[in-house]
């Protein structure tokens, strides 16, 4: 058996009221410590300017201007065009009052601004706050006075948001730039509150009239606070520090140069997650550090495919959701192959995957006459997907690995770790349904959960996941409670349960407080029983919900409006998709569906779904029942839907609570 991770110290029986701990493991590259760091990496900024440096021609940030009604094709700025923009920035912003240390505030959808704003902010020793794009006021109005924000790049679209009377805390505010332009009105309404506003033009032009120096960081600095949405109570300010982030880096960089494939300039990542997230940050400083192009959706998620055919990239990364999608939409496409060749062609290949063969050859036929459509509906030119925020069912991995003919690996990582603490190798079979070992710069333990059966000193070793190393964050920002709370004895606890395979492989079981145990005594992981229903063809989404005082496990499902309307013309039903979802009949079919997906999966009897309540409408943050990550907030969907969940227990157990 091939072992992907080196385990470097030993498990501990709990004693003294401690709990076990399993062995501590470490990536192979880092087995006898962890590597020396680049010398020449020591910050965010260093990123950005040895790359100006090396590549100052290279396209670097890319976007589809809106030009007579419609989004024409990417225009880009070069490193260099964006370097000599931040220097603007950073001179516009020291003639506005900033110092180092000041908190720097960036609340807007992923644009070049965006990242131009971030990269003065390095220039200049300050502090960069993102503000999720699609955080409501109350969240950013928390944001702006716990972080003590001073200044503010804001899009064109979220100034009317930040203006209004809801978000109080704009009013300790100096200077607010815009993205684009201003109105009158805003202006005015800007200098009414006290805040200086500029257009983005207007800005650059007083950078131009007052050049001055920039004031690089050192490692130690703060280099950006990013706050954690959560899925319930205020988010928490996640400190990261310039050595973290280049230290992160540094380890993409040795975890690279194991493989045949190697990264190049010609590479294109296509950003949609926020840049607010950590996921996509850490993606685009990489893409910095090799001269490569980074290309911003044109807002509008639901016509991606719009964009991955006009800029062509060669990476790609997104949610679960996401790849929920495209693999509902490849399977579609597949459809024009007759069915018996499609399945020789998928079974082929998968068979030829999992004896080792590797992706571009384990059936290049395959490739030729089935898969070349699917990877031109991704572009055309696809290395590389990779998918976190949550598990990937293994079913949509497999097919996305044996169907899309670029490489698919999950990762898994917080805030908190700076990103992917783990992530799966491409090529390797035996990482499907995992998140792969542990990254370059951190150690990985288990911790025993006694209340929930769970110990990493058992076969197999199960238990919280627990973090330590080089890119771990600071601590929560003005939170001390919460930190120590958060890290014991250097090691980070995340929250999230995980197993160790035999291979040093971690693989994500559920969310420690989504764990929870029905009236049988039986423990039920909600989140993993939603990746397993959510492959039904006619699922959308569903959110699992068990009470520990009932036996029975039931859902709130969101159909497929297009699945739905298919299943109604062959049933003889009529009527709008919102009468559709009333329908007896519909219920039933789901159940059917969930009940085969259960048995495929081979789930318990107990996992199986006994009702469901169908809900047109997906599951959105105008309601604040999903983050901005589309991770779900279980409490208020609780609250949203408490009356009608009543009613179903009531009705398959009548007198029983």
């Amino acid at each position: 058996m091939k072992i992907f991770a080196a385990q470097v110290e030993e498990g501990k029986e709990g004693k003294d009221g401690k709990p076990s701990v399993g062995p501590v493991y470490r990536n192979l590259l880092a087995s006898n410590g962890f590597p020396s760091v680049d010398s020449d990496l020591n910050t965010a900024w260093d990123i950005f300017s040895m790359s100006v440096q090396k590549y100052p021609g290279n396209r670097m940030l890319g976007w589809r201007p809106f030009v007579d009604g419609k989004f024409g094709p990417y225009v880009w700025k070069t490193y260099k065009e964006v370097y000599e923009e931040v220097l603007q920035i950073v001179s516009a912003l020291r003639a506005s009052g900033a110092e180092p240390g000041c908190r720097v505030g960036i609340y807007g959808a992923n644009c070049p601004q965006w990242v131009e704003a971030m990269e003065a902010c390095n220039a200049l020793s300050l502090i960069c706050v993102p503000l999720y794009d699609t955080l409501g006021p109350g969240a950013v109005n928390f944001i702006l006075d716990h972080a003590e924000i001073d200044f503010v790049f804001v899009q064109d679209k979220k100034v009317k948001e930040l203006l209004s009377p809801d978000c109080r805390s704009a009013q300790r505010l100096r200077v607010m730039v815009c993205f684009t332009s201003l109105t009158a009105e805003q202006k005015e309404m800007a200098v009414q509150t006290g805040i200086k506003p500029y257009s983005w033009d207007e800005f650059l032009h007083l950078g131009k009239v007052n050049e001055m120096e920039i004031l690089p960081p050192q490692p130690f600095n703060i280099c950006t606070i990013m706050y954690t949405s959560g899925t319930s109570g205020d988010p928490k300010g996640v400190v990261l520090t310039h050595e973290t982030i280049a230290t992160f880096v540094s380890g993409v960089d040795l975890f690279l140069d194991q493989f045949e494939d190697k990264m190049t300039v010609d590479d294109v990542y296509l950003s949609f997650l926020p840049l607010a997230h950590i996921l996509d940050r850490v993606i685009e400083e990489y893409f910095f550090r090799r001269g490569a192009s980074v290309g911003y959706y044109h807002g509008d998620l639901n016509a991606l495919r719009d964009d991955l055919m006009e800029l062509k990239p060669t990476l790609l990364a997104g949610v679960p959701r996401v790849f929920e999608k495209i693999h509902e939409g490849i399977k579609k496409a597949l459809e024009e192959l007759r069915p018996l060749r499609r399945r020789i062609f998928d079974a082929l290949k998968l068979a030829w995957m999992n004896m080792g063969y590797k992706q571009r050859e384990a059936s290049p036929l395959a490739d030729l006459l089935a898969f070349r459509k699917v990877k031109a509906r991704l572009g055309g030119r696809l290395r590389l997907v990779i998918s976190g925020g949550a598990p990937l069912s293994t079913e949509v991995e497999e097919f996305l690995r044996v169907t899309c003919c670029a490489f698919l690996v999950q990762g898994y990582g917080l805030t908190e770790t700076c990103g992917p603490t783990t992530v799966c190798f491409p090529d390797e079979m035996c990482m499907v349904g995992t998140a792969g070992p542990v990254s370059v710069y951190s150690e990985l333990r288990l911790e025993e959960v006694p209340e929930m059966g769970y110990s990493p000193l058992d076969d197999p070793p199960c238990g919280e996941v627990c973090v330590r190393g080089k890119t771990l964050f600071s601590g929560y920002y003005k939170n001390p409670d919460l930190t120590r709370e958060s890290i014991i004895d250097g090691w980070f606890h995340t929250g999230d349960i995980g197993q160790i395979l035999p291979n040093g492989v971690v693989k994500i079981i559920d969310r420690k407080k989504n764990l929870i145990k029905i009236s049988q005594g039986e423990y039920v992981a909600l989140e993993y029983l939603e990746n397993v229903y959510c492959v039904a063809p006619i699922i959308e989404d569903i959110w699992v919900y068990g009470d520990s005082l009932k036996s029975m496990l039931v859902a709130v499902v969101v159909p497929c409006e297009e699945d739905t309307k298919k299943w109604a013309y062959s049933n003889g039903h009529a009527g709008s998709f919102l009468e559709l979802c009333s329908l007896v009949q519909l219920q039933n079919y789901i159940l059917s569906e969930l009940k085969n997906a259960a048995e495929r999966n081979k789930l318990r009897g107990f996992e199986h779904i006994k009702g469901v309540i169908l809900d047109p409408r997906p599951f959105d943050m105008e309601r604040d029942l999903v983050t901005a990550t589309l991770k779900k907030k279980r409490n208020k969907l609780l609250i949203y839907y408490q009356v009608e969940i009543d009613q179903l227990y009531e009705k398959l157990a009548p007198g029983r609570r």
